[in-house]
């Protein structure tokens, strides 16, 4: 009897060490994005088409472009996802990230409550939009997170020569779900990504109110965090991640990716 309970023992110690090999042996990358990519569904949508074609995990931490870029300097990330050219540009440069890819892009709208007091929809350029704003002291949520979404606004408010100081300019500091909904309460304009507009507007008392400046567009970069930098990082299989997204497939899975028949992101890999 006690040779047998020592069989099972061993049976089953050898079973719990099998199922911990495997674990520890199953590949994984870890992936900093945007919270725009998130919020829209795109991710979960690739994320799935990506499956079908590598055993690769995918580990999503969906926060602001700086913050993604921060933890990327750090080695906490094998690759990044992010939108914001000047600091990508900074990172690059620094030699913290290695072979950047453009993936796609898609832009940024300016929403408000329904009947628009500022009266910014007749607006010709996104600066005089802001202008109308700043000049009426209406409500403005920024995000104040200092994520691509962020860093884009401040630009804008820039070309106005300052950055804004008007009683109604009001920092979330939070993603853009959550600004949308803060906005969608107050009755306050804020600008967002189209990805996420598209996905949540119907739960929101929001409107478009201004679209199409070309200083609206908003392209998307994959970069792989320098192994010379952090030699642990999972380079070949966040490589192979990055290739595919970039790849017919990957661009094809973007390009179809709708909300309500509208397309979220246009693919852009050369």
């Amino acid at each position: 009897m006690k040779c047998l309970q020592l069989l099972l023992m061993r049976a089953s110690l050898i079973s719990v060490l099998t199922f911990v090999s495997s674990i520890s042996l199953a590949d994984s990358i870890r992936l900093a994005t945007t919270t725009s990519t998130y919020n829209s569904g795109l991710l979960d949508d690739l994320l799935s088409h990506y499956a079908q074609v590598s055993d690769t995990e995918v580990l999503v931490i969906a926060v602001g472009t700086g913050k993604a870029l921060k933890m990327a300097e750090n080695g906490d990330v094998d690759l990044v996802m992010t939108h914001a050219p000047a600091a990508e540009a900074r990172f690059l440069d620094q030699g913290f990230g290695i072979e950047a890819h453009g993936v796609m892009y898609n832009d940024f709208v300016i929403v408000g409550p329904k009947e628009d007091s500022a009266k910014i929809s007749g607006a010709h350029t996104v600066t005089d939009g802001l202008s109308l704003i700043a000049s009426s002291n209406k409500r403005f949520i920024s995000r104040g997170d200092d994520s691509g979404t962020h860093k884009k606004e401040l630009q804008l408010w820039l070309h106005l020569g300052a950055l804004p100081t008007f009683k109604g300019y009001l920092e979330s500091g939070r993603g853009m779900g959550h600004s949308l909904q803060m906005a969608s309460e107050m009755g306050a304009y804020t600008m967002t990504d189209r990805g996420t507009w598209l996905a949540l507007q119907d739960k929101l008392a929001l409107r478009l109110v201004l679209e199409s400046d070309p200083r609206l567009l908003n392209p998307y970069q994959v970069i792989l965090v320098n192994p010379e930098r952090h030699p642990h990082v999972n380079v070949n299989s966040a490589r192979k991640f990055a290739q595919w997204l970039i790849s017919s497939g990957g661009q094809k899975a973007i390009g179809k990716f709708r909300i309500n028949g509208e397309v979220l992101f246009v693919p852009s890999a050369k």
